[in-house]
């Protein structure tokens, strides 16, 4: 960890992350050098955030004004499936660990979000913050990753000044969890499932919420998650990552805020349903509008 960076001190927005995490082997088989080696590479959860942070401050100061990220390195994060143990656990010799993979994808999720930018605001504005020639030169580097990649799926999806609800909806209170902190402040809570469970929570929420409210917005979010999830290996995990917004909601129990609406819903009781909504809004509407603050 390095100075104030990780906690979130940088003056950047609330940034949270939902990741999956796949087993070496579900990746093409000339990746797999490249990314267990990265991710043998990753001292610590930690050195990998700040490295990451610390890259991206680095392309926004740059001389040249390009932000997008080169592609020359990919940072890799690692963690263990359910039930993988080690000696200091006191587990089998066999039992050994098994290693599940994020890569960070930069480059392919830089154009994403590049696009959606593009897309959200007015022309001239767009070309004031990403000029036309810069996102034709990244242009080439993604077609240059697809081309040696073939078909990627981008294991990442970032949201800031808040958590999408729908992301809630795959995960329960007894999933494992990681509380991250440091000299008093939550720097970042994770909470991960496994992906069958995670998909499984999902169908039920799509299923329940196209019955009883069809026109909520979070239906179509289910939807699209569902679809993102499906696309990866079935011993996968998935993993939401607060970051620094952590510190402003946990102890959080909005997966059973979202759990308990969607039942109330199903059930025809809309105070229930109400009641759940307004604890949510409660806990995440002022942080939503930190990001008009000035």
């Amino acid at each position: 960890m390095t100075g104030n960076l990780y906690r979130g001190q940088a003056g950047l927005p609330f940034s949270s992350t939902l990741r999956v995490y796949e087993p070496l082997e579900a990746f093409p088989e000339e990746q797999r050098p490249a990314i267990a080696a990265a991710g043998a590479q990753a001292v610590s959860r930690a050195a990998v955030e700040n490295a990451e942070l610390l890259a991206s401050l680095g392309r926004i100061t740059r001389s040249g004004g390009d932000p997008f990220p080169t592609g020359r390195t990919d940072l890799v994060r690692v963690t263990t499936a359910p039930g993988g143990g080690t000696a200091d656990d006191g587990a089998d010799a066999g039992n050994e660990p098994v290693l599940l993979y994020c890569p960070s994808q930069l480059v392919l999720r830089a154009g994403l979000a590049a696009n959606a930018l593009v897309e959200g605001i007015h022309g001239p504005l767009a070309e004031l913050l990403i000029p036309e020639e810069q996102r034709d030169r990244h242009q080439e580097r993604i077609d240059l990753v697809k081309a040696r990649d073939g078909s990627v799926r981008v294991h990442t999806r970032a949201s800031t000044w808040g958590i999408p609800f729908s992301w809630f909806s795959l995960f329960m209170e007894s999933d494992r969890k990681d509380v991250v902190e440091a000299a008093g402040r939550i720097l970042t809570v994770r909470v991960w499932a496994p992906i069958t469970d995670a998909l499984e929570r999902a169908r039920y929420a799509v299923a329940n919420l196209a019955l009883a409210a069809p026109d909520l917005d979070m239906l179509d979010d289910l939807a699209q998650l569902t679809e993102w999830l499906e696309l990866f290996h079935v011993s996968s995990m998935v993993e939401l990552d607060y970051g620094a917004v952590a510190d402003k909601v946990y102890p959080d129990e909005s997966p059973m805020d979202i759990r308990l609406g969607i039942e109330c819903l199903a059930e025809g009781d809309m105070t229930g349903a109400a009641a759940a909504y307004r604890r949510l809004a409660s806990r995440w509407i002022p942080i939503r509008q930190l990001a008009r603050a000035s």
